[in-house]
């Protein structure tokens, strides 16, 4: 398959898995899993899933095998996005292209819906089939680190805390280690646990994802300040508003296309002991620095 074809047929198997994970919209209290569908199935891109699928695949598993995780670190992404955007934190409107929940449900159901997505991450990765290194217990707590204070919440709180503030490229860099370079780092790790990845492989997927992160952050802020309300699918020029530091505003936005250029190549660099077996991946690094070049 081309990247597109992958992209696009990986993304309808996470999905379909989704579907059949999350309880159905009218099962009681329909409110309150109309909202969890009506948030997980907006029209993401599926990244993170997708990316715990090739990592799954290039350490020589089955995609199928890697589901479980990879729908769970995608709940708990939807989650993160559901609470990021009540009035409390970043407060906006429209989430890829259409109303937030909070617009649609209001703030008390979206604040629960953030919760029982976070908590149904549980419950399907707890169905993860353990392998000779990582069982039941490793995948759990892989995510659950990431998804506490240490790495995502203390990522929102440090954001929080920076609005109005002149921030340094170092406490920038801190921020978005914790939030997104977080997520997609475990994303892969858990697809390579899925297939018993060794120590090596499971450490240069680690590394990749750290980069690749932080170069997915750095092109999301130079879109922020380059596209428009349309074309992101969410509301352009927030950041800027509210003023919260981003990699434009502290170091330019040449210097931040360069510094998106440079974290690519560390990604690829870090995907050499896998060798010819992450070609996907490195396709989907391209793929990402493409969004802005």
């Amino acid at each position: 398959m081309n990247l597109k074809t992958y992209l696009t047929t990986r993304a309808k198997d996470v999905d379909a898995a989704l579907d059949a994970f999350l309880p159905k919209a009218k099962e009681r209290p329909a409110t309150i899993h109309a909202a969890m569908r009506y948030s997980v199935f907006a029209g993401g891109k599926r990244l993170r899933p997708v990316l715990c699928l090739a990592a799954a695949e290039a350490c020589g598993g089955e995609f199928s095998r890697a589901l479980p995780p990879a729908c769970a670190v995608e709940l708990m992404h939807t989650y993160s996005l559901v609470h990021d955007d009540l009035p409390a934190m970043d407060d906006d409107d429209l989430r890829r292209g259409r109303p937030t929940c909070h617009k649609v449900y209001g703030e008390g159901m979206a604040i629960l819906c953030g919760d029982a997505l976070l908590t149904e991450a549980f419950i399907v990765i707890g169905q993860t089939v353990a392998t000779k290194r990582y069982n039941t217990r490793d995948y759990i707590t892989e995510l659950a680190v990431t998804g506490g204070s240490r790495k995502l919440i203390g990522g929102q709180v440090m954001d929080l805390e920076g609005e109005g503030k002149k921030l340094t490229k170092r406490d920038l860099v801190r921020i978005h280690e914790a939030k997104t370079a977080a997520l997609l780092m475990t994303s892969l790790r858990l697809g390579a646990m899925t297939a018993n990845a060794s120590p090596a492989k499971l450490e240069a997927l680690t590394l990749f994802g750290h980069a690749l992160g932080l170069a997915f952050q750095v092109i999301d802020d130079i879109l922020d300040v380059t596209q428009s309300t349309e074309v992101l699918g969410k509301t352009a020029g927030k950041d800027q508003a509210v003023e919260k530091s981003t990699y434009p505003a502290i170091i330019g936005l040449e210097a931040s296309r360069k510094e998106a250029v440079r974290l690519t190549a560390v990604a690829m660099d870090a995907l050499n002991p896998l060798g010819k077996s992450a070609e996907r991946l490195r396709e989907v690094a391209t793929n990402l620095l493409k969004r802005e070049f």
